[in-house]
């Protein structure tokens, strides 16, 4: 199931056009022999990052089904020495009118390290973007790195980093911010309704992330992240940076929990407000502007610079089941991360969990929705007993390690609400919106060999193959074998959670059987598809260079030289006709970027477009949870050994 976000007010920069204009002659030019008549066109699709050594690799052909029916390929290295040939595969399917006719060129021959580009003689002439092959860990450990540098980016409040998106300290009036009362919105989310409330209480929420390219703060994406970044934390314990920016959102989600009042926050900041409160996406600046506005209660801005806290539940009140369950289990990984060299401070992230566990709202009104954001059209979230299973499980492993003798008892909480989730109608797969694969995995190592509530470690593989095979069918009726729709919401976080699913499900059981299907995922993301693009900027020769984000597009650089935020995950494609309009603002630099050949909209089809525009929301909004849902898929796949 894919998430509907709001239509976010984000931003992007007008940096890198020098790069696209670099990349002009890397594709569908004359290149050796062939009769290709002038006017076909043929592109070739690559995963631009690189290829694994061992694995299956294979790359995409589209362009009018004569000039590919005669069409061979060689593959060329860097010294444009021929090191392979072949003949394309059968067809894989129709694309759209100019590219009805797409076609494979298996590489999984090549396998020696380097770098090459796919070269179409006979019929077709046409060269590719470069790729490498080389092992996993070199391929993916740098990618990890860029997703890292986008987190260091979006850091909020006084603790910045320098780097390409250097920028001030910022919403330093988060640390002595006011508490609202739930605010209410209009159906559709787009208007406060009436007043905010105080509560009287005021809170430090200081820190954090920013969530994408707004300056809105969320418990809901952020545990997230961290939990994913814990995670990644596993298979690569020696990346300090990595291990040091999961610090720095946990340190966040701890401010948003008080424990002395039993209470968790949700949110800082609105995104959607009225004439007298206006909101974060009312306003296209730097974060620092913030805090120099000079504003009095009643001012509309004052909203802006005093940013509203918004509670998931009173004081000492049921939470909802969903946030509670994944805070739980971030802070019972910090517990496990703790546990060899610090218990005590281990034992001490165990408690709040605990504590947070303890207050979940497990009689949820189905009729009501979760908790997730306000408006919660920007999350919107229908399940909740994955995250319940989540939190019991990392729970019941911190327990074991510390010695603590409540493992039992949440190993069969988090069993209890795996069997509610599997007989549920809300099974997805993984994203912000569902976490039962990382749930599935790690209770089925709680759980041994044992069985528990009827639920035991096959029947949760079981629901791993189940998330994998509904992506293998999708790919399957595929002309690039994408796993995931594209032509919603959120496709590419999605892609990239069947690529950690995948990874997941091998690491716990061996059975490598979607490993192929992984690394196709993966290269679809990554250049593989009908656009011919990466969806992480800096990856590959072609990637998003306008993307919706207000630092990017204010604080960047704009000679050319390349994107600066380095490491973001963008949505990816998405319904064309979510793209009928842009976001604008006065303040806004404008910046378009066209791919190498041709536009967009010549690459556009299945009722899905993508545009490289600082007003296109819809296809390059980068956020928190696409990115390191990317991250745990390369760190995953970084120590993955399917050879």
């Amino acid at each position: 199931m894919n998430s509907l976000r709001n239509p976010r007010l984000l931003v992007g920069t007008a940096a890198g056009l020098g790069t696209l204009l670099l990349a002009v002659n890397l594709h569908g030019l004359p290149f050796g022999g062939g009769t290709t008549p002038a006017s076909a066109k043929v592109a070739i699709r690559v995963d631009q990052v690189g290829y694994v050594r061992g694995e299956a690799k294979q790359a995409y052909v589209m362009g009018p089904s004569a000039a590919l029916a005669g069409a061979r390929f060689q593959v060329v290295d860097a010294k444009n020495k021929v090191v392979t040939a072949g003949r394309l595969g059968a067809v894989t399917g129709r694309w759209n009118a100019k590219y009805p006719s797409v076609r494979t060129a298996d590489l999984s021959a090549l396998d020696t390290p380097g770098t090459y580009r796919i070269v179409l003689t006979g019929t077709a002439a046409g060269r590719s973007p470069a790729f490498r092959i080389a092992d996993a860990d070199e391929l993916m450990t740098p990618l990890v790195r860029d997703n890292v540098r986008f987190l260091q980016a979006q850091r909020d409040g006084a603790d910045v980093l320098p780097g390409a998106l250097q920028h001030g300290p910022s919403h330093l009036a988060d640390q002595d911010a006011t508490v609202y009362a739930e605010p209410e919105y209009d159906e559709e989310g787009n208007e406060l309704l009436d007043e905010l409330t105080p509560t009287g209480d005021q809170v430090d929420v200081s820190g954090g992330w920013f969530d994408a390219g707004d300056f809105l703060k969320f418990t809901a994406t952020t545990s997230y992240s961290v939990a994913e970044l814990l995670l990644a934390q596993r298979d690569l314990p020696v990346m300090e940076e990595l291990s040091d920016e999961a610090t720095h959102g946990l340190d966040w989600l701890d401010r948003m929990w008080d424990e002395d009042s039993e209470t968790l926050y949700a949110q800082v900041g609105i995104g959607a407000g009225n004439e007298d409160a206006r909101s974060d996406h009312d306003v296209w600046r730097l974060p620092e502007a913030d805090d120099r506005l000079d504003v009095s209660p009643g001012d509309p801005d004052y909203t802006i610079k005093h940013r509203p806290v918004f509670r998931a539940a009173g004081p000492g009140e049921p939470i909802s089941p969903n946030l509670a369950g994944r805070v739980a289990a971030v802070f019972a990984l910090a517990a496990q991360r703790a546990a060899d060299t610090d218990p005590e401070e281990a034992q001490a992230w165990l408690d709040k969990a605990a504590a947070v566990y303890d207050l979940a709202d497990t009689g949820h009104d189905p009729n009501e929705p979760l908790a997730t954001a306000f408006p919660g059209a920007f999350y919107p979230e229908d399940s909740w007993q994955d995250d319940m299973e989540f939190g019991g499980a990392e729970l019941a492993l911190a327990a074991r390690e510390l010695g603590d003798d409540r493992e039992s008892d949440w190993a069969d909480a988090a069993a209890g609400w795996a069997r509610a989730y599997l007989d549920s109608d809300v099974k997805g797969t993984l994203n912000v919106a569902d976490v039962s694969a990382l749930a599935h995995v790690d209770l089925a190592t709680v759980l041994d060999d044992t069985r528990t509530n009827g639920i035991g470690a096959e029947e949760l593989h079981e629901d791993l193959r189940r998330q994998l095979d509904d992506g293998v069918d999708r790919a399957g009726h595929d002309p690039f074998g994408a796993g995931a729709v594209y032509d919603d919401f959120d496709a590419v976080p999605h892609t990239f959670g069947l690529v950690a699913t995948a990874r997941l499900y091998a690491k716990a059981t061996g059975d490598t059987d979607y490993a192929a299907f992984a690394g196709r995922q993966r290269g679809w993301a990554l250049g593989a598809n009908p656009w011919g693009t990466s969806f992480m900027i800096g990856a590959g020769e072609v990637y998003p260079h306008c993307p919706e984000h207000q630092l990017a597009n204010l604080a960047g650089s704009h000679d050319g030289k390349g994107a600066i935020l380095r490491g973001a995950v963008v949505n990816g494609p998405n319904e064309a006709s979510k793209l009928e309009e842009l976001n604008g603002f006065p303040t806004m630099k404008k910046c378009t970027a066209a791919p190498p050949t041709g536009a967009w909209t010549d690459f556009d089809g299945k009722g899905a477009r993508y545009v490289d525009d600082v007003g296109a929301w819809q296809t390059v909004e980068p956020a928190l949870d696409f990115t390191t849902t990317a991250l745990l898929a390369f760190a995953l796949t970084a120590q993955a050994d399917d050879r």
